[in-house]
Parts: structure tokens; C-alpha cells; sequence
């Protein structure tokens, strides 16, 4: 049984999947981060476009 739990200890094949799958689900938090960040900001300079147009079409 002792031999059985140190060779289970020593084998790392499983290890690799799982960092792989901790890295890709960092990468895609950071991703949707950024989405939601560069969404923010794109949807406020429409907002200041709205408000310029309507100011000229109000105008004329």
C-alpha cells in the first residue's frame, strides 16, 4: 500500500492538464475583463456622438 501512494506521488501526467486549465481560465477572466472595460468606455463616447448630433440637428 506504501508503495502504492509514493508512486501516485511521483506521477504528474494529471498535473499538467490542470494547470493548463487554470491558465486558460485566467486568460479568459482577464479577457472578459478587458471586454467589459473597452465596452464601458466605447459606450460613453457614443453617448457624447448622441448628444453632439442631437445638439446640431436641434439647432437647425
Amino acid at each position: 500500500m506504501l508503495r502504492f501512494f509514493r508512486k501516485l506521488r511521483k506521477d504528474e501526467n494529471g498535473a499538467t492538464a490542470i494547470e493548463y486549465g487554470l491558465i486558460a481560465g485566467l486568460i479568459s477572466v482577464v479577457i472578459i475583463g478587458a471586454v467589459t472595460l473597452v465596452g464601458n468606455s466605447l459606450n460613453l463616447v457614443f453617448m457624447k456622438i448622441e448628444g453632439a448630433l442631437e445638439n446640431v440637428v436641434s439647432s437647425n
